[in-house]
């Protein structure tokens, strides 16, 4: 098994699942990359199968997967033309099993605790990682405690409740309650798999193989993806740096993280060049699922974006609405506000000119928006009521 590495100071620790963190940094600690040649397998089906020497795995167990991965890359055609942009794609990580990206970290760092003999595990969510954590925790058979926000939409709440999960929705500061999680779960030995724990954080990584593979082993030019607490996009930079290591690429994309203004530490920190964020006091976003004011993987991500020659950028809610609305409208995919802010982003980057016609961009949808209808605004929909009697005439209207 890799070990486990802080890569700032560049010191490694066992690949305990109990201390993600490096004890003289405290920045997350990032499973260490392969120190041999890796390959894809690509007669193998299961994506964790096909990806498993990049992966700190030493064999797939297919009974705690519930069929995730292999998502399609759609070409959004109609947004293109309407607002003549350069060729856009989304990864659909909205067809995973429980309508989130969540899905890709939560099975292998299942995989990972049912292989040392681990009975209980938890997570720190606002929802999406809540659902998922509970499904897989099911499906291994596995004690499953899930903290939530207190303002967790009803239907990520009940998503989880209904897989047996034991939940607690906690008031108080979000950021505090991450790092609350892992105290109590090394104490009573619960493998609490957050936001930016290493066996996660490498679950991740095979969405970007897979982009790699369905761009028939190219590369975007660019890769606009929502950041919360940071670890998908880790682990998203961390697999084409993998893929460079293995000589299967000589550059990288442009990866385009995005925040909400209100919620956008990140951001903030990049836009002045700082390699360090701060903490912001409140995070209020219509994106919840983004709504991080202490991002614990934060310098991470801004260490790798400067590396990568990347961005993090903000965009306001009313942003966020549109794009949201565009997505469903024009290309038939209803995701969550925390997703619509990648295409969001591209409209701002467009309107700075910092696009060219002959780029090829990738959106990731991280998750479905059936998990929060309650931002939505029914007066911008086409809905109205007739009697069967009047029917004629409204279709005649509504079709005119």
């Amino acid at each position: 098994m890799r070990p486990l590495e802080c890569i700032f100071c560049k010191k490694t620790y066992p690949p305990d699942p109990f201390s993600p963190f490096c004890t003289r940094c405290q920045e997350p600690l990032l499973a260490a990359s392969p120190d041999t040649a890796c390959e894809i397998h690509s007669g193998r089906d299961h994506p964790l199968e096909k990806y498993i020497d990049f992966l700190p795995i030493n064999k797939f167990s297919p009974e705690f997967s519930l069929g995730e991965g292999n998502t399609p890359l759609l070409k959004l055609n109609r947004l293109k033309r309407k607002f003549i942009l350069p060729d856009l794609y989304a990864k659909n990580e909205m067809l995973n099993p429980t309508g989130s990206f969540k899905d890709r970290g939560t099975v292998l760092a299942v995989q990972r605790a049912v292989s040392l003999g681990i009975k209980k595990i938890g997570t720190v969510s606002t929802g999406n990682m809540a659902v998922s954590t509970g499904a897989y925790g099911a499906r291994a058979g596995l004690k499953t405690l899930v903290l939530v926000s207190e303002d967790v939409s009803d239907e990520k709440l009940y998503s989880a409740g209904i897989h047996g999960t034991f939940l607690i929705k906690v008031k108080g500061d979000y950021g505090a309650l991450f790092y609350k999680s892992l105290e109590i779960g090394k104490n009573k030995k619960i493998y609490f798999m957050n936001s930016v724990d290493p066996f996660r954080i490498e679950g991740y990584k095979v969405t970007a193989f897979e982009i790699f593979e369905q761009f028939n082993e190219k590369i975007p030019t660019h890769i606009f993806v929502p950041v919360s607490s940071g670890g998908h996009i880790i682990g998203l930079m961390k697999a084409f740096k993998e893929l460079k290591q293995n000589r299967m690429i000589d550059k990288f994309p442009v990866f385009i993280g995005i925040q909400p203004e209100k919620a956008s530490p990140i951001a903030r920190a990049f836009l002045k060049g700082d390699v360090k964020y701060k903490r912001i006091k409140k995070a209020e976003s219509l994106a919840q699922s983004i709504n991080n004011p202490a991002p614990p993987g934060g310098n991470i991500v801004l260490k790798m974006i400067y590396e990568l020659n990347g961005r993090v950028i903000h965009v306001t809610d009313k942003e966020i609405s549109k794009a949201q609305m565009l997505l469903a409208s024009y290309e038939g995919l209803f995701c969550l506000p925390a997703s619509a802010a990648s295409l969001a982003g591209v409209f701002r980057l467009k309107s700075e000119n910092k696009l060219n016609p002959s780029d090829r961009i990738v959106l990731i949808l991280t998750g479905s928006g059936i998990k929060n209808i309650k931002v939505l605004n029914p007066s911008e929909m086409k809905i109205t009521t007739t009697s069967l009697n009047k029917l004629d005439f409204a279709v005649s209207f509504a079709v005119k």
